[in-house]
């Protein structure tokens, strides 16, 4: 007989966690969501918007505290520095784009993360574990490009007992075709939280911002606008 799916995803309550687990929700069983703190300066409000979500979609949520991985970073996502903002014209500037994502690089996140998760799927049997990583972040990020997802699956079949697998079901898309995969599967935008800073509604002037409000508009819908910015 053929091994049930059982997943985990990394839930940061932002878009692209948001509609990875809306597209695989049921076909991958995903049943348990980890939301980290690493002394994130949105994390209150990233963690609210995980919680919030993983009982609109009925599964487990558990926060992971990595004190120390504020102790050894210096990015302005965790530090009193000056969060960067990136203006929606400067979004395909690769240089700008790159200073910025220097500017809120948190050392081997995704793979610290993962691994985490791994822990998990080893110990209670999970296939796979669920990250929102995608094509137009991976241009400045290369812990969301397919290499690193390649590279982190390779090491998990030597590091655990029990086969598991990451997925990431954004990894060729767009934030424009994200937005359009979270309307069709009607996730709510109300609750989701993509936001650097900690404001009570979206800042609306960060990067991660300003790539969510292009992509909404590029959609047409500007009622979205309304509901998060």
């Amino acid at each position: 007989m053929m091994k049930m799916n059982k997943s985990i995803i990394l839930l940061s309550g932002g878009l692209d966690s948001v509609v990875s687990l809306a597209t695989l929700k049921n076909s991958h069983n995903i049943q348990l969501a980890l939301t980290f703190n690493y002394g994130q300066k949105s994390f209150e409000k990233e963690s609210n918007a995980a919680k919030l979500i993983a009982n609109y979609y009925s599964i487990e949520h558990k926060v992971i505290a990595l004190d120390w991985l504020k102790d050894i970073t210096h990015t302005s996502l965790v530090s009193e520095d000056e969060l960067p903002d990136l203006e929606i014209e400067n979004l395909d500037n690769s240089k700008l784009a790159e200073e910025s994502a220097k500017s809120v690089w948190v050392p081997n996140r995704n793979g610290v993360f993962i691994n985490i998760a791994a822990c998990f799927a080893d110990s209670y049997s999970y296939t796979h574990i669920i990250i929102g990583a995608n094509k137009e972040e991976a241009s400045t990020f290369k812990d969301n490009g397919p290499k690193f997802i390649d590279s982190i699956n390779l090491s998990l079949k030597n590091s655990t007992n029990n086969p598991v697998k990451v997925i990431a079901p954004l990894i060729d898309k767009t934030k424009n075709e994200i937005v359009k995969l979270g309307i069709e599967n009607n996730i709510p935008f109300n609750i989701i939280r993509s936001c650097y800073r900690n404001t009570k509604k979206h800042c609306g002037a960060c990067e991660s911002c300003n790539r969510l409000k292009r992509a909404i508009i590029s959609n047409n819908r500007d009622d979205l606008l309304k509901l998060i910015f």
